[in-house]
């Protein structure tokens, strides 16, 4: 009840005072911080204004020709069916409009598809509901998921100043360097867009788009997947840090620290704590979204883990769907999405969480051997 009593003043408010509603919104695009997209307003401002005149001249004629020439004045109409200079400039000219929009409107098209001579290479993978950003020349790469919390979204908390725009991993990129997306998607198709850099483009399974941007001014720039991608489509961020070339070597170097470390702990010995914390977090990352937190889930779609004999008995079969996923299902394969680590982790934790309390675990050794088996 006090949700719809918040909504309704919310509405009240907005039809009473109608300017405070509309306080932050704008009339025009924005130029945003990189060549392109000032080339993109450049070319909207150019066309608007282009709009702008035709529409004052015809509209102008029109109602000066209805005023001057109004029955009450004795005005007559003239009686013709054609006339070839008429003719003739109402195609001239409209043509040559065109031809002059058209210029600056390929050159700035032309160089929005020119991705050669990039200095960084990044492949953008899109999942029903996040990102993963691979670093092909630096052989890294991570999974960026939604980090406002479920309570913000489900009204307990005041939400945040970047709500649903902000993620755990965002992608880093270096300032001043020519950077090129590969987009291609895991499962539906997905658009990654930042309005900022003038970027946007579809991430479409079995085929890869490529799209570039050189961002010229350090900051954190924000956009969103732009395609109706399923239910948590609006819950899909993107974040995209621009920093310093030298701050950005040595988060690359810090990142391949990180993936190398990460590799090591397959062979690690792990406790059920252990793998229980770890769990928690894979889980409330990777698999909230679609079988929630408390692992209810919203059958038919996504069945509940509480109890049921996918999670409480045949430890091969919970391995094999976690891994390799359920064809013909929403459940995806999970085998390339998690390290090792987190796979053993989240699978030992369905199976002891919500009263499961199987007490049984499985490590990240025996995910390794499992996968190299297939």
């Amino acid at each position: 009840m006090r949700v719809h009593a918040q909504r309704a003043g919310a509405l009240l408010g907005g039809l009473m005072f109608p300017a405070w509603s509309m306080a932050d919104w704008t009339l025009n695009m924005t130029p945003g911080v990189t060549g392109t997209s000032n080339d993109i307003f450049s070319l909207h401002m150019t066309i608007l204004w282009i709009c702008v005149v035709i529409g004052v001249v015809v509209f102008g004629v029109m109602f000066w020709s209805i005023f001057a020439h109004r029955k009450s004045q004795g005005a007559k109409p003239a009686n013709f069916h054609e006339n070839t200079l008429v003719e003739i400039l109402w195609t001239i000219i409209p043509f040559a409009i065109l031809v002059v929009m058209a210029i600056p409107a390929t050159a700035t098209l032309v160089d929005m598809y020119d991705t050669s001579e990039s200095e960084v290479d990044i492949k953008v993978t899109g999942y029903q509901w996040k990102w993963q950003y691979e670093y092909i020349n630096e052989d890294f790469g991570y999974f960026s998921n939604l980090s406002t919390p479920r309570d913000q979204i489900e009204n307990r908390q005041a939400k945040g100043e970047n709500y649903l725009l902000e993620v755990d991993n965002p992608l880093v990129i270096p300032v001043g360097k020519k950077v090129r997306f590969l987009l291609t998607a895991n499962d539906v198709i997905h658009s990654w867009w930042v309005p900022d850099f003038g970027v946007k483009k579809d991430a479409i399974p079995g085929f890869i788009n490529e799209t570039w941007t050189r961002v010229d001014k350090p900051g954190i720039y924000r956009g969103q997947c732009t395609e109706l991608c399923g239910k948590d489509h609006g819950f899909m961020p993107v974040v995209v840090e621009a920093v310093p070339e030298e701050e950005y070597n040595a988060w690359v170097a810090e990142k391949k620290e990180a993936a190398e470390r990460e590799r090591q702990l397959t062979q690690k010995d792990w406790t059920m704590a252990e793998l229980m914390e770890r769990g928690e977090k894979a889980y409330q990352t990777a698999c909230a979204a679609c079988h929630q937190p408390n692992g209810q889930g919203a059958p038919p779609a996504f069945p509940s883990l509480v109890g049921t004999q996918v999670v409480t008995e045949d430890m091969a079969a919970h391995i094999d769907i976690v891994v390799n996923g359920v064809s013909g299902s929403a459940m995806q394969a999970f085998g390339n999405q998690l390290s090792e680590v987190d796979l053993a982790a989240v699978i030992t934790y369905e199976r002891n969480a919500w009263g499961n309390n199987t007490g049984e675990m499985v490590t990240p050794k025996e995910i390794f051997d499992y996968k190299n088996q297939q």
